[in-house]
């Protein structure tokens, strides 16, 4: 699913000359807040549920270099989802691109803003990430996905 698409932005390069990487994770951010569009958690939905999404947990596998002024999609799928939950993959390419240049898992948590507290999505949101689910699990992931950080000796 396509959720979000980007210019590599001037202020975002480094002296390397390519994206530094706490941009990559900004791109990340803004996939996240079009996939809340897409179930229904934009500014209105939000105000009408008194929901929101919060990250839980993020990883980063950087695989590539992006550079000044390349055009960036990210196509984002599932992994899993509960009934207050989803584990989803972020993928960046350059448009077009068979080959990502980053990997983002994430576990994201439905958050009643009232009470600061996790809550289970509201019914129109739960059908809208069903759907999406259904249409977008199961997608390839490469191998980035459940590892953890650590040096193998």
């Amino acid at each position: 699913m396509l959720t979000y698409r980007t210019p590599v932005l001037r202020e975002w390069i480094d002296y390397n000359e390519h994206l530094r990487d706490a941009f990559y994770f900004l791109i990340f951010s803004y996939a996240t807040d079009a996939l809340m569009a897409r179930i229904g958690l934009d500014a209105a939905g939000r105000a009408d549920t008194g929901h929101t999404l919060f990250t839980l947990e993020a990883h980063i596998n950087y695989l590539a270099q992006a550079k000044l002024h390349e055009a960036l999609e990210v196509r984002t799928s599932f992994i899993d989802r509960d009934l207050k939950r989803l584990h989803i993959v972020h993928n960046l390419y350059r448009e077009g691109a068979a080959e990502p240049l980053a990997v983002s898992e994430q576990m994201l948590m439905n958050i009643d803003s009232r009470t600061g507290r996790s809550s289970a999505f509201a019914g129109a949101v739960d059908a809208r990430i069903s759907e999406l689910f259904r249409q977008f699990q199961g997608a390839r992931h490469p191998g980035y996905c459940g590892k953890t950080i650590g040096i193998r000796r």
